[in-house]
């Protein structure tokens, strides 16, 4: 598993959705997501939704996922788009 399939995996279960995934091991990983489908949720709800696009592969492929998931809204109030965040592809 490596950063390309699982950006390829939350772009999948969350159509729309920009996406940044970087990792140093493949095991361990940095997303920032924006998706217009995370608007009125908590922060856990949003997790929810990402995590059920990675199914089992949290816990094996995938070891750990820093999470950052903002709506489109809220990134444009940071004043930067996803390709600002230092997060590569």
């Amino acid at each position: 598993m490596n950063h390309s399939q699982v950006r390829a995996l939350i772009e999948t279960g969350l159509p729309g959705a920009q996406v940044e995934v970087r990792s140093d091991d493949d095991t361990h990983f940095e997303a920032v997501i924006v998706a217009a489908q995370f608007e009125g949720k908590r922060t856990l709800q949003r997790h929810q939704l990402i995590y059920a696009t990675l199914g089992a592969l949290m816990g094996r492929e995938i070891h750990a996922l820093s999470i950052q998931a903002l709506t489109p809204s809220e990134m444009a109030e940071q004043g930067a788009g996803p390709g600002v965040t230092g997060l590569g592809h």
